[in-house]
């Protein structure tokens, strides 16, 4: 059997094989000191708002924003194409970083295979990508129960916005 024909190893078996780095290790990297992070385990972190604050007399990146609008039963690409665009520009001397935010959120739904990115390419820890990542998804949760709330109340309070509620 050619290589191109064997099958991939699962998944999991990929993502558990991968060496990851310390998140502290990439921050220094990129000239962030360990205190301004906000660690989620040794692999996972957020940064600070206040530390922005600290470098705001440096000259400023650039943003790329990779979104999608159409899903697909496969996913849009969004985190593969992200990762692949940073490893890229890497490669070729920017000093780069990549940012995602609840990746590949359809096997959390059932809607697609796991491992965002799929295939050899993976985002570790595969075990942590989940719908309680880094505790954001239950903010979101919290404010669309807020506003579907406020709008049940206002069509039962008469609905002066003549909203459709269907």
């Amino acid at each position: 059997m050619a290589d191109s024909a064997r099958p991939l190893p699962a998944d999991i078996d990929i993502a558990r094989a991968a060496s990851m780095l310390p998140i502290d290790e990439i921050a220094e990297k990129i000239e962030i000191p360990s205190e301004a992070l906000e660690h989620y385990g040794r692999y996972k972190t957020k940064v600070s708002l206040d530390f922005f604050d600290r470098i705001a007399d440096r000259k400023p990146g650039k943003l790329i924003l990779v979104t999608a609008i159409t899903p697909t039963p496969a996913g849009e690409g969004k985190t593969t194409t992200s990762i692949g665009l940073a490893d890229g520009l890497n490669r070729t001397g920017h000093q780069t970083i990549v940012c995602l935010r609840e990746p590949s959120m359809g096997p959390c739904f059932g809607m697609k295979g796991g491992a965002a990115g799929g295939g050899m390419a993976q985002v570790v820890p595969m075990e942590d990508i989940n719908l309680h990542f880094t505790g954001d998804i239950h903010a979101i949760e919290l404010a669309h129960n807020l506003l579907a709330a406020c709008l049940d109340n206002h069509i039962h309070q008469g609905n002066a916005l003549g909203l459709d509620p269907r």
